[in-house]
């Protein structure tokens, strides 16, 4: 089965997918419901380079999710990197379909990241509770493979990527530990406004622990997602 990585933190999301891209069994694909998402948008949220993104890629969700569904030439599995709260306006059917894993982030780190590039945010911009009620939707489905924290894949990469790898069925490479500097060619044309971090890896940065501070708004938001955060947390890989 082609696999989907549901994400709200964008930069660890995109390790990840340069993590996976190393693989030679492995083609992987960066967003390709944004376009969908910025036609069907349910918030206020201004999105850099949304015309650019919208001429980059089809905005039609039956044709994108085929495209999803179909498989590879070359005989490799699909991974698409996706962002959970893209998934709107869509038919989840084919969600049964496919392995998904989750890729889950403590709120507060999510919001002051997120919040360095969109001023006005809200709890759906950053997908937590989206991302919850997929929790459910997957895991009653039995098309649940893997709930991935960030913090803990950065703690321990090799030890979090077995894991994974196995839970998807295949097999873990070193490989998928590093990868070169600088933009990629998976890259989707957001990356300049959203992945300048990761650009400048090599591989999984150690996790340091940050003071956050949040503007009451934004504290207000996270103290209403940690509580779904944390239930997605006790089932993560550890």
């Amino acid at each position: 089965m082609n696999i989907n990585l549901w994400s709200s933190p964008r930069n660890i999301s995109t390790a990840l997918m340069y993590s996976f891209a190393q693989r030679d069994d492995v083609l992987v694909v960066d967003e390709p419901l944004y376009g969908h998402y910025l036609r069907h948008q349910p918030t206020a949220a201004d999105h850099p380079g949304r015309a650019e993104i919208l001429a980059s890629q089809p905005h039609d969700a039956p044709r994108v999710v085929a495209e999803m569904l179909s498989a590879d030439p070359g005989g490799r599995r699909k991974l698409h990197k996706q962002m959970t709260h893209h998934l709107v306006a869509t038919d989840t059917a084919f969600l049964a379909e496919m392995d998904n894993v989750l890729l889950i982030r403590d709120p507060r780190a999510i919001l002051r990241s997120f919040g360095q590039v969109i001023a006005e945010v809200t709890a759906e911009d950053i997908g937590i509770p989206q991302q919850y009620a997929l929790f459910g939707r997957l895991r009653a489905a039995g098309a649940l493979r893997a709930v991935v924290d960030a913090r803990l894949l950065l703690l321990n990469p090799a030890g979090v990527l077995r894991q994974l790898c196995a839970a998807l069925g295949l097999s873990f490479t070193e490989r998928m530990l590093s990868w070169p500097a600088g933009a990629r060619p998976e890259d989707g044309v957001w990356a300049a406004h959203w992945y300048a971090n990761v650009h400048r890896s090599t591989g999984f940065q150690p996790y340091r622990p940050k003071q956050i501070d949040l503007p009451p708004a934004r504290e207000a938001i996270a103290r209403r997602c940690q509580p779904l955060y944390e239930e997605m947390l006790a089932a993560s890989l550890r």
